[in-house]
């Protein structure tokens, strides 16, 4: 859980620093200082430790995909900073696993794929460390309180960031799973290097929604989409399946 306000930040990747500082000094940085501040005086859990996470293991140059989650985690030790992801060890929650059954179907890994099937690391840090960034809207939640921080801010720096990614010149891929996902598309689309990424939309891949139209989750074919994207551009595909066991 998060012990204090401001986090110790110095893991940020530099690239990523200038932006975040520039947020916190901000007025809207600064109400959601406040704001923390007083819930953990006041007793309030507050997870994931260390809300930056993703913008330190994932630098702004490397960044070859983006996921878009909405909040973290509101669980005791599930939250781990990255969208979507839980420390190992930890059950994955049903979103997680409607990713893995995902992954396991899509036909373009598949071909790729040896036969062995391998039961996934659920903690997402090996795609984060090839160019993955597991963004949510907001990077802090209560326990047991879903979207208890949204409107506090966040949103002001995930936006920024968003666009930040979509004005870069290199190819990039988003993911954009669910309304609250799709929601900042306007940020991507908008950009004058917007033709040159591949934007993917589906249904979120919770249970209530990954099986349902329009578009939904499973069967989507995200993941292959993204690697036939990266390579057809030359860039080295993201190694979906765990390959540590």
């Amino acid at each position: 859980m998060l012990t204090a306000w401001p986090p110790e930040n110095a893991l940020l990747a530099p690239d990523w620093r200038p932006l975040v500082d520039q947020y916190l000094a901000s007025s809207t940085g600064l109400n959601l200082g406040r704001f923390l501040s007083e819930r953990l005086a006041g007793g309030v859990v507050v997870y994931p430790p260390q809300p930056f996470r993703a913008l330190a293991l994932t630098p702004l140059h490397t960044v070859k995909v983006v996921i878009l989650g909405q909040d973290p985690y509101h669980g005791p030790g599930q939250a781990e900073g990255l969208a979507f992801s839980v420390p190992s060890g930890v059950r994955p929650p049903p979103s997680l696993r409607n990713i893995f059954k995902e992954i396991a179907r899509d036909q373009a890994l598949v071909a790729a794929a040896a036969s062995v099937v391998r039961m996934p690391e659920v903690s997402l840090v090996r795609w984060a460390r090839q160019g993955v960034l597991l963004l949510n809207s907001c990077l802090t939640v209560e326990a047991g309180a879903p979207a208890s921080h949204a409107k506090r801010g966040w949103e002001v720096l995930t936006d920024t960031i968003v666009q930040s990614l979509a004005a870069q010149k290199g190819p990039m891929v988003f993911f954009l799973w669910g309304a609250h996902a799709q929601a900042k598309r306007p940020l991507i689309d908008g950009s004058p290097n917007a033709a040159q990424h591949l934007v993917l939309t589906a249904n979120h891949p919770s249970p209530l929604s990954a099986w349902r139209p329009p578009v939904p989750f499973i069967g989507c074919g995200h993941f292959g989409k993204a690697n036939a994207f990266l390579q057809k551009r030359g860039l080295a595909p993201i190694r979906w399946q765990d390959e540590s066991q």
